[in-house]
């Protein structure tokens, strides 16, 4: 494997090199990977939203960094979903993204106080560290998966954006003057936030990405059903180490040792229980 392209920050989409599309390396699998992360990534502006309320009388600088991050994040979802209208002509980003985000409202994007569903600005930066420590190695893992070279190309320039975001977040975390969160409450919050990739984001974006508008009639939506699909489409471009640097972030963001061997062993238990739910979901997977 050759070594990854360095992308620079504040690129934009005009950077990008849409010509060296290459449909004869598109696997179907990963269309439908890229579609559901489109929809995901392109529904930022609801966190930019919930973030500003947390942060409500913070230093501008925080508020600005916030808003670029969001801003960033809706690019990353337009790349994504450009590549995605090439590979497969028939989805409209617009389209599935209007059905995902009508449907798709968690309780806290909608309450209309400045309180962090985490419990403080600290919980909150730790669950973001969670989140940029996940993509950030699941972009890389897409780079290192696919041979179809402009993919290749829009997923290592998100992975650099997206380990750019953690240390943001994790700068964040450190310059806060509430008082440090016990051990025990940083592993509560990054587990908890682990735990809520089972909610309906990642199936319904699924779902909304890769079901037809005309079709959801008679394939209407049930969570199980397109959480196994998501699982069994995405779990498979991990390699692991990828899920080995995932580990490591997150035990940073947390205070634990990133290369200790808690982390060596965690990763390891990590990247086995990836693999056994992958095949798990694979088994009963919607067919391609």
């Amino acid at each position: 494997m050759t070594d990854p392209a360095i992308y620079r920050q504040g690129w934009t989409l005009d950077d990008v090199q849409w010509a060296a599309f290459d449909h004869s390396k598109v696997e179907p699998w990963m269309v439908a990977a890229i579609k559901s992360a489109a929809l995901v990534e392109l529904n930022a502006p609801d966190y930019v939203d919930y973030l500003k309320r947390v942060f409500q009388g913070a230093d501008p600088a925080t508020i600005s960094s916030i808003e670029q991050w969001g801003r960033e994040e809706s690019q990353h979802g337009r790349a994504l979903g450009r590549w995605a209208e090439l590979a497969d002509p028939s989805f409209s980003l617009d389209e599935a993204f209007a059905r995902f985000h009508a449907n798709y409202q968690p309780a806290h994007f909608a309450a209309c106080g400045g309180d962090s569903v985490r419990g403080s600005r600290r919980g909150e930066m730790i669950a973001r560290c969670v989140v940029e420590s996940g993509t950030s190695s699941y972009y890389s893992a897409i780079r290192d998966a696919t041979d179809e070279p402009l993919l290749k190309e829009v997923a290592g320039r998100i992975a650099a954006d997206e380990f750019r975001h953690y240390k943001l977040f994790y700068e964040t975390l450190e310059a806060q003057s509430e008082p440090e969160l016990p051990f025990w409450k940083r592993v509560f919050v990054a587990l908890g936030r682990i735990a809520e990739a089972d909610d309906d984001e990642l199936s319904y974006a699924y779902y909304c990405a890769n079901v037809a508008a005309a079709d959801t009639d008679k394939l209407p939506y049930r969570r199980a059903v397109y959480a196994r699909a998501q699982a069994a489409t995405t779990m498979r471009i991990y390699r692991r180490n990828h899920v080995q640097r995932l580990v490591q972030m997150v035990a940073k963001a947390i205070g634990a040792a990133p290369h200790g061997t808690v982390a060596k062993i965690a990763g390891s238990l990590m990247w086995r229980a990836l693999r056994l739910r992958a095949r798990w979901a694979s088994s009963r997977a919607l067919p391609a």
